[in-house]
């Protein structure tokens, strides 16, 4: 029997956690379904509690005829981050830099018992949905992940070798110097390419960020999770492709796009 339920109603998606069979489960709606999410929803309702966090929380809180509780929205995500990392990796009680990538990006400083939000960005899954719309009038975000995946961004990204062909460039010649610096000169480019540059004008500004983050808290382990992660190899490839020349360790967590729904389930 279900008796609590976590749910993270974001800018983008509304994820959900609950516990059955002493096993944390996980479900996925579009913003758009919010009356088949509730209708999901239903035939708990008499039993269970909800924990609700997210922007759009309040779109629960009275759906059911017991409590809704409001949970914070950092709080949620960092404990959930926090849980996942000790059920996922084996890792309990150390610091760590976590990057909760959704609708836009949020980075903290977790501690054992502690959180900071050190910075945000508004590059993240709605920089996705909105470019990959520009680029090829849909609204599919699987579409967007999985033409990224067949692209080339070096047809589109103006690239430091580009700058300095034919002579040998003085640092590496494959970092970016302009995303979509190319994409006006090079009409042979497509659109899986123009999309591969959104996903590495994406990853690339949030792996500055939180290298900042990291080195400012001298911290190596850096934690990604957030709905813009689920499926999503082309980030997840951009996302860890400066470990060497930043000294950091990306983690990404299996369930990681639940966190804030599992942090709030635990709550």
């Amino acid at each position: 029997m279900v008796r609590k339920i976590g749910i993270d109603a974001g800018g983008s998606l509304v994820k959900i956690a609950y516990h059955e069979q002493e096993k944390i489960h996980i479900k996925t709606f579009s913003n758009h379904e919010l009356d088949q999410a509730i209708s999901w929803l239903s035939p708990f309702l008499s039993d269970a509690i909800v924990y609700a966090t997210g922007g759009k929380a309040g779109h629960f809180k009275n759906i059911n005829s017991n409590t809704c509780h409001i949970v914070e929205e950092f709080r949620a995500v960092t404990k959930g981050s926090r849980y996942l990392l000790q059920e996922e990796k084996g890792i309990q009680g150390e610091e760590f830099i976590l990057v909760n990538i959704g609708t836009g990006t949020s980075i903290f400083h977790v501690t054992e018992d502690s959180y900071e939000r050190v910075m945000g960005s508004g590059i993240g899954g709605g920089t996705l949905m909105g470019l990959g719309h520009l680029i090829t009038g849909e609204t599919d975000f699987h579409l967007f992940t999985s033409l990224a995946l067949k692209g080339d961004n070096r047809n589109s990204d103006l690239l430091v070798r580009d700058i300095y062909a034919p002579d040998e460039p003085p640092i590496f010649g494959d970092l970016t110097a302009a995303n979509f610096g190319k994409a006006h000169l090079n009409k042979a480019a497509t659109e899986q390419d123009y999309l591969a540059s959104v996903i590495h004008l994406i990853g690339e500004t949030i792996v500055l960020l939180a290298g900042q983050a990291a080195t400012r808290k001298q911290v190596k382990r850096i934690v990604f999770v957030g709905s813009t992660l689920i499926n999503n190899k082309p980030l997840q490839t951009v996302l860890t492709s400066f470990h060497k020349a930043l000294a950091y360790d990306p983690i990404f967590l299996e369930k990681g796009s639940h966190a804030g729904a599992i942090g709030a389930l635990l709550s």
